[in-house]
């Protein structure tokens, strides 16, 4: 797909260095192609919650998710022999859609390896943006490897979707913009599957909120982040997760030495913790969110010391089949309820 918008090139600085100044110079070239995302609370919501909760809608992005921003910040850093041979990523959806878009604005090619499992409507996504998709592996870390012997043998820029400080600075700036407009929070809900955007939560909050928490959330069933932040050490644990955005089975070296400093805690909930926010972010927030985009709010709910006003991410709006079967078996079980 061919664009007459240019991406602007971001200065070489942001390649390596993650720093609150690299969040505010990679701002500088994300917000010249995407506009800020609202960021509003939802009365129905917040008796929930029991707490204030602003919900920042990165469902609202071209791509449905917060990981284009990630996308347009990387091909910004790309230099032109990168740019001519084009880029190589393993991704479940969203990470690589947002690869696509950004790719396709900046006529760099961009090839996706998906895993067997991935969501369908995703898959058809990153090849409607003009990505080539190849299916190779039965899980994520598979297809990372996949990806990393095509970018040897093809001799494209290999992408990975947590060691890549142009990404995680891309995702920093949803945090940068939350923080502000709302200097008052006193906690951050971040969901966690690499941990880029939480580890972009906790760039941005150490200089414009040093006191407010930021949490990483995950699901029970991918616990690789978690527990590779508990321990300090690498981990690689197997995927049993139904939520698509979150079935990441290896922790990020990059991303987790930004979280073992900056986290203040780390939940894990389970997928039916997920399922049970996204239909809350259906009924309570007028918001389709997937499970990714729910989890933070599933977190906020099971934790016990949620301290107020908070916010979490809608991250994404890209719910599969059984996320949209979900919300409707939850609204029906909720009508009963009001009956009986």
């Amino acid at each position: 797909m061919a664009s007459t918008d240019t991406l602007p090139q971001a200065p070489a600085a942001t390649r390596t260095v993650l720093d609150f100044d690299a969040v505010l110079r990679t701002h500088e070239a994300v917000s010249r192609i995407l506009p800020e995302t609202p960021a509003w609370s939802y009365p129905l919501l917040n008796a929930e919650a029991g707490v204030d909760v602003v919900v920042k809608h990165e469902n609202v992005q071209p791509t449905g998710a917060f990981k284009v921003r990630g996308g347009v910040a990387l091909m910004a850093a790309l230099g032109p022999e990168e740019r001519r041979r084009g880029v190589v990523t393993a991704s479940t959806g969203n990470h690589a859609q947002s690869l696509a878009w950004a790719g396709a604005r900046s006529e760099v090619p961009v090839t996706v390896v998906v895993p067997e499992g991935a969501p369908a409507r995703k898959v058809a996504a990153v090849r409607a943006l003009g990505a080539r998709v190849v299916v190779e592996g039965e899980t994520m870390c598979d297809s990372l490897a996949h990806a990393e012997d095509l970018s040897l043998v093809e001799g494209m820029r290999m992408v990975s979707p947590g060691d890549e400080p142009a990404i995680v600075l891309g995702h920093a700036t949803v945090y940068l913009e939350l923080f502000r407009r709302h200097r008052d929070l006193r906690t951050v809900y971040a969901p966690v599957g690499s941990g880029s955007g939480a580890a972009g939560a906790c760039l941005v909050r150490d200089v414009l909120a040093p006191e407010c928490w930021v949490i990483g959330v995950q699901s029970s069933a991918a616990p690789a982040a978690h527990r590779a932040w508990k321990s300090g050490q690498p981990a690689t644990v197997h995927s049993r997760t139904r939520v698509a955005g979150l079935a990441v089975g290896a922790s990020f070296a990059l991303t987790q030495s930004v979280l073992g400093r900056g986290l203040n805690d780390f939940i894990l909930v389970d997928d039916d913790d997920i399922q049970r926010a996204v239909g809350l972010m259906s009924t309570h927030a007028h918001t389709l969110a997937e499970g990714a985009g729910a989890a933070s709010l599933a977190g906020l709910l099971v934790d016990p010391a949620r301290r107020g006003p908070c916010a979490i991410v809608c991250t994404g709006g890209n719910a599969d089949d059984d996320e949209l079967a979900g919300i409707g078996r939850s609204a029906i079980t909720d009508e009963v309820a009001l009956t009986c």
